[in-house]
C-alpha cells in the first residue's frame, strides 16, 4: 500500500487541514511526522469543537511529549505566551477552557476504544519498539481513526490556573549573580543543585589561588600561616604550632614527625586584595550571622568560629538562609535545631571557611547570601502567669483524683512561669467558659486546659473555649503523643489545650510547643505540619527529653 496519507481515502481531516497537509506541517515543525503529534491534532480539534463559538481559551496538557506541539500548531496557545501549561500527569490528555471562567472540555485517549486500532494501541502502550512498529500501518490507522478512540468530558479548571501567571519580582542570585524569579527562593534553583549540567570552568580552588608553601627545612625563621595540629591517636589532638608562631631550627624535626614535609608561612601569604585568610573570612560571616541573644567566640581558630547563647531562651534560625549559605562552595555552617530551648553559654552553631584562603569572589557570594538580617537569634522566654483549667466531671465530683494540675505546674516551673489560678470544672460548656473568664480576672497570660479534647460526646472543652471567645484555633497537631492538641487565643491570653496523653507520657506536644508560646512565636498550621518529621516519640523506658529526636 502507498503509505502517503493522501492515498488513504478514508483519512479524517484535522481541523482546516486534510491529513496529508497536517502531516507535512508536523514534519516541518517537529522535524518528522511523529505519531504523537498527529494523534494530538485530533485531540486538539475534538476539544476545541466542544467549546462555545468565540470562546477565548487556554490549555492544560497532561504530558510533555508531542501533544504540546499539536497545541502550538493548531491554536494560539504556547508555553511562551503563558496560554498553555504542562502539568505532567503522564496521561495523553488535553483540556481547553474558557480563560475567564475555567469551564472547558477535556479530551483523552480511551484505551477501551482501541480494539479496532491495534497498531495505535501497540504504540500507546509501547508494546513494540520503534524498530518493530509497522509505521505504514500505524499512520494509516491514525488517519482512518481520527478521534474515534477518544473520550471527552466537561471540566472546571482550578482557579489557580486562571489569569496571567506572573513570575513576580526578578532578583539577582547572590551566588551566581544571574537574574531569576525571587519567588523561587533565596538563591536560584541552579545554585541549589538543580542545574542539569556541571560547569567545566576553572575549579574554585585553582592552582593560582593556593597559598605557596616551602619545605620545612626552608621554613626556619619564618612564621606559621595557620595552626598546625598534632594528633596522638586515642590520646590527644591539638595545635602544636599556632598561627604567627616563628619556626625555629629545633622545630624542623617535630614538623617532620607530624608528617609535614612542607608548610605554609606568612611570608608566602596571598594578596589580601584578592584573597581572604580563613580566619578573616569566617569572622566576616559571624558578624552577619549573630543576632539578638547570640554571641561568638573570638579569635577564630583554623578558620572556624563557634556561636553561643548569650541568654536563656528559644534558639531560632533562618532555615532557608542556612541552606543557601551551605550551597556556596568552600564554606559551611552547622547548627542546632530550629526552635529548641537553650541555656546561656551553650553552643548553638559552628561556621567554617574550608580553604586556607578564600577568594574574594567566593567571600562576597557567601556574604550576599547572608544579607543584612541575622541568621541566628535567641528569643527570651516570657515568665508567663499561667491559669490551669482541669475539665472532667469525674474529677469535679471527686470520683477521680486530679493528677493533671501538678503535671502542668511541673512543666511550666523550669521556665520561670507562675500558676496564678487553678480550677477543676465539669464537662459543661458554660462551666468551662466561666472558668476562662475567672482565669483572665486573675491575670492569666497563658491558659492551659487539660483533657476533654477527644471525640467523646462528653468532651466539650473546645465548645466551652469557643463560647468564651476562642479565636485563631488550631485543633490537631502531628505529634504522637499529642495529636489532639489545641492552640488559640482569647483576647491577649494564649490558650493551649493539652490532651489526656500528658497524664501517661513523659514528653508530649506540650513539651514541644510550650517554649514557642512563651517566646511569643506565632504558630501556624504550616508550622505544625513541618513538625511532623520528628513528631513521633519512641516511648523510651528512660525518657531523656529534650536530649532526644522528639520534636526536633
Amino acid at each position: 500500500m502507498d503509505t502517503e496519507a493522501g492515498t488513504v481515502k478514508t483519512a479524517r481531516p484535522v481541523g482546516q487541514y486534510d491529513f496529508q497537509e497536517f502531516r507535512e506541517l508536523v514534519r516541518w515543525f517537529h522535524s518528522y511526522p511523529a505519531p504523537g503529534v498527529l494523534i494530538g491534532g485530533y485531540i486538539v480539534e475534538r476539544a476545541r469543537c466542544g467549546l462555545p463559538e468565540g470562546t477565548l481559551f487556554e490549555a492544560v496538557v497532561e504530558t510533555p511529549k508531542c501533544l504540546p506541539d499539536a497545541v502550538q500548531l493548531l491554536t494560539p496557545c504556547s508555553t511562551g505566551n503563558g496560554w498553555m501549561r504542562i502539568v505532567h500527569l503522564g496521561r495523553y490528555a488535553l483540556s481547553l477552557y474558557d480563560k475567564y471562567t475555567g469551564q472547558g472540555r477535556r479530551v483523552a485517549v480511551d484505551p477501551d476504544k482501541l480494539e479496532e486500532w491495534p497498531e495505535i494501541a501497540a504504540w500507546l502502550f509501547k508494546r513494540k519498539s520503534k524498530q518493530e512498529q509497522d509505521s505504514d500501518l500505524l499512520l494509516e490507522q491514525i488517519a482512518r481513526a481520527g478521534d474515534a478512540y477518544m473520550k471527552e468530558e466537561s471540566v472546571q479548571v482550578d482557579p489557580g490556573l486562571l489569569g496571567k501567571q506572573s513570575s513576580g519580582r526578578i532578583a539577582r542570585c547572590p551566588v551566581c549573580g544571574e537574574p531569576y524569579p525571587e519567588q523561587q527562593g533565596r538563591i536560584c534553583p541552579g545554585c541549589r543543585g538543580e542545574a542539569p549540567y556541571s560547569s567545566l570552568g576553572s575549579a574554585p580552588e585553582s592552582r593560582e589561588g593556593r597559598p605557596r608553601s616551602v619545605p620545612v627545612e626552608r621554613a626556619v625563621g619564618k612564621h606559621a600561616l595557620h595552626d598546625m595540629t598534632r594528633i596522638v591517636p586515642g590520646k590527644s589532638k591539638g595545635p602544636a604550632f599556632s598561627a604567627g608562631q616563628q619556626i625555629g631550627s629545633a622545630d624542623v624535626c617535630r614538623l617532620q614527625q607530624m608528617g609535614r614535609t612542607s608548610v605554609y608561612v606568612r611570608e608566602m601569604a596571598r594578596d589580601s586584595r584578592e584573597w581572604a585568610h580563613e580566619d578573616e573570612a569566617v569572622l566576616e560571616f559571624a558578624k552577619r550571622m549573630a543576632g539578638p541573644g547570640v554571641t561568638y567566640v573570638t579569635p577564630p581558630r583554623e578558620g572556624k568560629i563557634n556561636f553561643r547563647a548569650d541568654q536563656d531562651g528559644l534558639f531560632c534560625l533562618d532555615r532557608e538562609k542556612l541552606e543557601a549559605f551551605n550551597l556556596v562552595p568552600e564554606v559551611m555552617c552547622a547548627a542546632r535545631q530550629h526552635r529548641v530551648p537553650v541555656q546561656e553559654g551553650k553552643v548553638l552553631a559552628g561556621c567554617r571557611a574550608l580553604p586556607l584562603y578564600l577568594s574574594r569572589e567566593q567571600l562576597d557570594k557567601a556574604l550576599n547570601v547572608l544579607g543584612q538580617e541575622p541568621l541566628f537569634r535567641v528569643l527570651q522566654l516570657k515568665r508567663a502567669r499561667v491559669g490551669i483549667i482541669v475539665s472532667g466531671t469525674e474529677v469535679f465530683r471527686g470520683l477521680v483524683q486530679d493528677r493533671f494540675a501538678p503535671i502542668i505546674r511541673e512543666k511550666v516551673a523550669p521556665f520561670g512561669c507562675s500558676v496564678v489560678h487553678s480550677q477543676v470544672v465539669p464537662d459543661e460548656r458554660q462551666a468551662i467558659a466561666d472558668s476562662v473568664r475567672d482565669m483572665l480576672q486573675h491575670g492569666a497570660e497563658l491558659i492551659i486546659t487539660t483533657a476533654g479534647l477527644s471525640v467523646d460526646p462528653d468532651d466539650v472543652t473546645r465548645q466551652g473555649l469557643i463560647q468564651a471567645g476562642l479565636t485563631d484555633m488550631l485543633y490537631g497537631a502531628p505529634f504522637l503523643p499529642g495529636a489532639m492538641t489545641l492552640l488559640g487565643r482569647i483576647g491577649e491570653a494564649k490558650v493551649m489545650g493539652v490532651p489526656a496523653c500528658a497524664l501517661f507520657h513523659e514528653a508530649t506536644s506540650l513539651d514541644v510547643l510550650l517554649p514557642l508560646l512563651l517566646a511569643d512565636v506565632e504558630v501556624t498550621r504550616k508550622d505544625l505540619a513541618g513538625m511532623a518529621e520528628g513528631g513521633l516519640c519512641l516511648g523510651c523506658k528512660a525518657c531523656t527529653f529534650p536530649k532526644c529526636p522528639f520534636g526536633k
